[in-house]
């Protein structure tokens, strides 16, 4: 299923359900980006945000085991891991946003400063 049917299938706006994205940096470190369903993170931009040469997306198979979530469902919280991360920009200014509530097809709904609260994240352009 993908995000923008999520979207629909809660009867919210595209804009304010995100994704949870992980990479890898060209030093080796993990990072975690928050970004709309229907937008694409710009690799340059996530490197930039999180002071890094470059940014690549793991693999499927390495989520899992790095994260404890599965693809499709994995969440800014509660990871295995306390990772950088980071929400795009535009969350900022909505009163909620959605994200993945760490099980596919589950999501759940707060405000994008108690995310960034909760995971200890900011916010930067990612898209």
């Amino acid at each position: 299923m993908t995000g923008e049917e999520i979207a629909a299938l809660l009867g919210e706006d595209p804009a304010h359900v995100f994704k949870t994205l992980v990479t890898r940096g060209k030093t080796g470190q993990y990072f975690v980006f928050v970004v709309p369903v229907a937008a694409e993170l710009e690799l340059k931009k996530a490197a930039k945000a999180a002071g890094e040469k470059s940014i690549e997306m793991i693999k499927q198979k390495e989520l899992l085991p790095l994260t404890g979530y599965v693809h499709g469902g994995c969440s800014p919280i509660g990871m295995k891991k306390a990772f950088k991360t980071f929400i795009h920009e535009t969350a900022e200014s909505l009163d909620k946003m959605f994200v993945s509530a760490g099980k596919v097809g589950f999501q759940v709904e707060l405000s994008p400063q108690d995310l960034a609260k909760t995971v200890g994240c900011g916010f930067a352009d990612l898209v």
